[in-house]
C-alpha cells in the first residue's frame, strides 16, 4: 500500500510519532495533526486516503471532526478509524453511529492498528487487498486459499475460510453472531444464528489441529474474536 496517504490527528505527541513511525516503516505516507482544527484544515488541502482519529482533542472534538468530515460530500467516503480511551460499549456505538469505520481502544498495538488501517482500506478500496494476511502466526493467502499456521497446512472448508478471512482482517474486535452471519453467508440469506457457533467450532478445530492453541476467543453474550497473539 505504498503512497496511501494517512493522516494522525493525536495530541498525544509521544502516541502519535509513534504511530507515524511505524506506519511510515509500513510504506504509508504519514502527516500529523495535533488538534481538531488542525485536522480540517489539512483534509481542506489534501484528502488522505484514511484518518486516524483521537475521539478526545483539542478544539474541536474527534466526534466532531468525523461529522464534518461525512457531512462533506468531497470527504464523505473518507475512511475514518477512532482511537478512544473510552472502553464503554456505548461510547463505541456512538463513534460508529457517527460514521467511523472502525475503532480501537487504547492500550492498542501498533501491529493491530496497522492490521485494521489495512482492513479498512481493503473494504473502501478493494484493489488494495493484498493477497496474503498475517495475523500472529495464522497466515491467510486468498489466491491459493491456503491457510498456515505456524508453518503447518491447515485445511478448511470454503464458509471456515470466509469466516477467518474476515476475522482476520479485524484481530481482536468482537462480532456479533448477526454480523458474522451478514458478512460471511450475506444479509440476503436466511441461515440461523446458531449455523455460525457450528461453523466457529469446525474453524477452532482446524486452526488448533496440531495443539497450537485456540486463537478464536468467546466473549458471552457478544460473539468471536479473534485474538492478534
Amino acid at each position: 500500500m505504498a503512497g496511501t496517504h494517512i493522516l494522525i490527528v493525536e495530541d498525544e505527541e509521544a502516541l502519535a510519532t509513534l504511530l507515524e513511525y511505524n506506519l511510515g516503516k509500513e510504506s504509508f505516507e504519514v502527516a500529523i495533526a495535533g488538534d481538531g482544527e488542525e485536522a480540517l484544515l489539512k483534509i481542506d488541502e489534501r484528502a488522505p486516503d484514511l484518518v486516524i482519529l483521537d475521539w478526545m482533542l483539542p478544539k474541536i472534538s474527534g466526534i466532531e471532526v468525523c461529522r464534518r468530515i461525512r457531512s462533506k460530500p468531497e470527504t464523505r467516503n473518507m475512511p475514518v478509524i477512532m482511537l478512544t480511551a473510552r472502553s464503554e460499549e456505548a461510547d463505541r456505538i456512538r463513534g460508529l453511529d457517527t460514521g467511523a469505520d472502525d475503532y480501537l481502544t487504547k492500550p492498542f498495538s501498533t501491529n493491530e492498528l496497522i492490521a485494521r488501517v489495512r482492513a479498512v482500506l481493503r473494504r473502501i478500496r478493494p484493489g488494495l487487498a493484498e493477497d496474503k494476511v498475517t495475523v500472529g502466526d495464522i497466515e491467510i493467502d486468498r489466491v491459493s486459499h491456503r491457510v498456515v499456521r505456524g508453518e503447518k497446512e491447515i485445511h478448511l472448508g470454503p464458509t471456515e475460510f470466509r469466516l477467518l478471512d474476515h476475522l482476520i482482517q479485524h484481530p481482536g474486535r468482537v462480532f456479533s453472531r448477526e454480523q458474522l452471519l451478514n458478512a460471511v453467508w450475506g444479509s440476503d440469506v436466511f441461515v440461523e444464528v446458531r449455523t455460525v457457533d457450528v461453523h466457529i467450532g469446525r474453524l477452532r478445530k482446524a486452526l488448533n489441529k496440531y495443539k497450537q492453541g485456540d486463537p478464536i476467543r468467546t466473549v458471552r453474550s457478544a460473539g468471536y474474536a479473534l485474538d492478534a497473539g
